[in-house]
């Protein structure tokens, strides 16, 4: 098992912003030597046939391309607002 140190589990906990007991920290320093040991296995796996990936699905763009095109006119996007001055949305005032 990966020996990790109380220090070391004190050392996350403060870079959290976290308070733990003494008994806390002695569960945790168990707990992360456990999940280290178990993320080490994969250190035993063979990974030379497999070719790296960002991604486990084979992703790709679904974008459509951006592209010149009609839009809805001034008058239009602004007949639905509760105001309106020289062709802008109204709005109140938040600064003095």
């Amino acid at each position: 098992m990966a020996k990790i140190t109380k220090e070391e589990v004190e050392h996350v906990a403060d870079l959290a912003r976290l308070k733990f007991s003494e008994e806390e920290k002695e569960m945790f320093t168990e707990q992360m030597g456990k999940i280290i040991t178990y993320a080490e296995r994969l250190n035993d796996l063979n990974t030379e046939d497999v070719e790296p990936t960002t991604h486990v699905m084979n992703v790709h763009n679904v974008l459509r391309a951006d592209e010149e095109r009609p839009s809805v006119s001034r008058e239009e996007a602004l007949k639905n607002a509760p105001a309106s001055k020289d062709g802008q949305v109204e709005v109140p005032s938040v600064l003095d």
